[in-house]
């Protein structure tokens, strides 16, 4: 075998390989409804958060408002979570 031929071989075993794994995403066949609702609910998450965070230091007394935002946020993020794995 030439090594141009084994270049060939190599090249097309990485491609096929790319194509196959679970953690690249092809190209064609993205939803991009699921995208936006993704970023949305991801930008709503650390929005969430930074309340989250203000509350805490800023209003120490009010932990039940502390609590509901914090709880809010990750509910967010774990709506965000099963669509990035199911979709």
């Amino acid at each position: 075998m030439k090594s141009s031929e084994v270049d060939q071989i190599i090249a097309d075993a990485v491609n096929k390989s790319k194509r196959e794994s679970k953690w690249h995403r092809p190209s064609k066949g993205n939803s991009t409804s699921i995208l936006t609702a993704r970023r949305l609910l991801n930008a709503a998450f650390m929005i969430g958060f930074v309340l989250t965070i203000i509350v805490y230091f800023v209003f120490p007394e009010k932990k039940i408002l502390f609590f509901s935002l914090g709880f809010g946020s990750m509910i967010l993020k774990i709506v965000e979570f099963y669509l990035r794995f199911m979709f």
